[in-house]
């Protein structure tokens, strides 16, 4: 079957491939989660971008289930490489290595699957103030809005029963902790305010979910999303507005979806806030806040305040049967800047990616953003690091065009380097970085690679594959290492495994197979 399956994609590969190409590489991460493809024709002259190889899905996922019945893998990395001669070959090994063209380049190789970066949150200080949420206030809040609206309307609207005490204990019981007060008060009135599939969007235009709900998406939420090392090993988390309320995670067990917006965001009560924020605080979490949660409001109970001021105020809208609130407008995300530094720089500002400056751009300016998280110099360089001492930035994606690393000595908030380079440079300052946990130099020409065995918290490495050999013939790869990158864009999967194997995963068993079209041979 994986015979029969990979001449049918060569053959097409073949039958698509434009006039002058030499060689065509195609490149999949298939199985049980979906199907990636790419890769392209090597055309002598031509940028090979714009010659990209067809995208058979429907029969790479039929290799995928045929390769993971030879060998057990749930998700495959797949290359196919043919040639005008009719020449293909066929390498599939798990997913642990999967390639990264048009996404960086070159391969990644996880060694640790079962580590995770931790979470700047972890390490935030405690609350001490007290809930803000009243139960009665609540209450009284949550009726007054629900006959404002019926007046609005011009009739009640039909909530579920309430939820039994049992049942919220019940609740409490599998979430690991209590409900606020105010919110679990809301619940002996209605159990959510779905009657059937129908909500009343009560909350916001979030449907307020039923206890049973609560707790199934809870059980989701609860972690962060891991998407892997290629997304993972340079992001950061970002603080909520007003600074230091929410805990800089991007899932926390103490969070407790209870409204969605039915598009993977959600209102959580926050059982864990950070030193300026308050227990059964209301804040967003969900697909759109993987940099860190928004704060909405202290408690359920000044939620349901701000919805009955809305109502006073006449800012909301009707559409047949169904009233929603008109929000006043909010920021999304952190502070952010794309493009170049401004004259004035915004004390809030969390992250500026500075894209295409002419000559070495001066940092300087930036040191008036004391909440600075993430640096990016996208297309141009810098000759002075001095200006990142004094920032918190935890995320750094600079070039270097003279200069060196010693401003980064000690810098405690440093988690993720990418340096590029225009000359040689000495990577010892990084020895004194405590929190150095990713790196990629495969834009610099360093020195000596080895200091990188003296970075004891390393867990993350990009390299070329002239690097990495230096590095792996001197036997200096760092022991900590969870995952690796070999940078190389032009690398094949063969390459890859000796990479890898280098490193020190078994990669025996990688599946293998060679053929012709126009034969019977395969």
């Amino acid at each position: 079957m994986v015979e029969r399956v990979a001449r049918r994609i060569a053959e097409e590969i073949v039958a698509s491939a434009p006039e002058g190409w030499t060689r065509a590489v195609l490149a999949s991460t298939a199985g049980r989660g979906g199907v990636s493809v790419s890769g392209d024709y090597t055309v002598p002259g031509a940028p090979g971008r714009h010659n990209l190889v067809p995208s058979p899905f429907g029969e790479l996922t039929t290799l995928a289930e045929a390769v993971r019945e030879i060998r057990g893998w749930a998700s495959s990395s797949l290359e196919i490489a043919c040639r005008p001669s009719g020449e293909y070959e066929l390498v599939a090994f798990s997913d642990i290595i999967t390639s990264l063209r048009g996404r960086g380049g070159g391969f990644q190789a996880v060694l640790d699957p079962g580590y995770r970066l931790p979470q700047p949150g972890v390490e935030q200080g405690e609350d001490t103030a007290a809930p803000a949420g009243d139960p009665e206030q609540a209450v009284a809040r949550f009726r007054a809005y629900m006959e404002r609206r019926a007046a609005i309307l011009g009739r009640p609207e039909q909530l579920p029963p309430p939820a039994s005490a049992a049942a919220l204990d019940e609740a409490e019981r599998r979430v690991g902790r209590p409900l606020p007060a105010d919110l679990r008060a809301l619940y002996a009135i209605a159990d959510g305010d779905g009657l059937g599939i129908e909500h009343r969007y009560l909350l916001g235009g979030n449907a307020w979910l039923s206890l049973k709900h609560l707790v199934s998406v809870h059980a989701d939420q609860r972690e962060r999303p891991w998407y892997g090392w290629e997304l993972a090993w340079d992001s950061v988390v970002f603080d909520a507005d007003p600074s230091d309320t929410v805990r800089r995670c991007g899932g926390h067990p103490a969070w407790l979806p209870f409204a969605s917006g039915e598009d993977g965001n959600y209102l959580a009560v926050d059982l864990a806030p950070a030193r300026n924020g308050r227990p059964g605080q209301v804040i967003r979490i969900g697909r759109d806040y993987d940099e860190g949660p928004a704060y909405v409001a202290d408690s359920i109970t000044s939620l349901l305040g701000h919805h009955v001021d809305l109502l006073e105020q006449g800012a909301y809208e009707t559409d047949d049967d169904y009233l929603s609130l008109l929000e006043p407008a909010r920021g999304f995300g952190p502070r952010r800047i794309i493009g170049e530094i401004p004259a004035t720089i915004p004390p809030d500002l969390q992250a500026i990616h500075i894209n295409d400056a002419v000559g070495p751009v001066d940092l300087a300016p930036l040191t008036a953003a004391p909440n600075l998280r993430l640096l990016r110099l996208n297309r141009c360089a810098t000759a002075d690091l001095a200006p990142v001492r004094a920032l918190p930035v935890e995320s750094l994606h600079v070039t270097l065009d003279g200069g060196d690393l010693t401003p980064l000595e000690g810098h405690r908030d440093l988690t993720a380097l990418d340096l590029g380079t225009t000359a040689p440079i000495d990577l010892a300052p990084l020895r004194t970085v405590p929190n150095l946990r990713g790196l990629d130099l495969s834009r610099a020409d360093v020195r000596d690679l080895t200091v990188l065995a003296d970075l004891r918290d390393l867990r993350y490495v990009a390299l070329t594959a002239r690097q990495w050999t230096v590095l792996l013939d001197e036997g200096k790869a760092p022991l900590t290492l969870a995952a690796a990158r070999l940078a190389d864009d032009d690398a094949p999967l063969d390459e890859a495994l000796t990479w890898a194997a280098r490193l020190g995963l078994n990669t025996a068993d990688a599946f293998r197979t060679t053929g012709t079209l126009g034969t019977d041979g395969g």
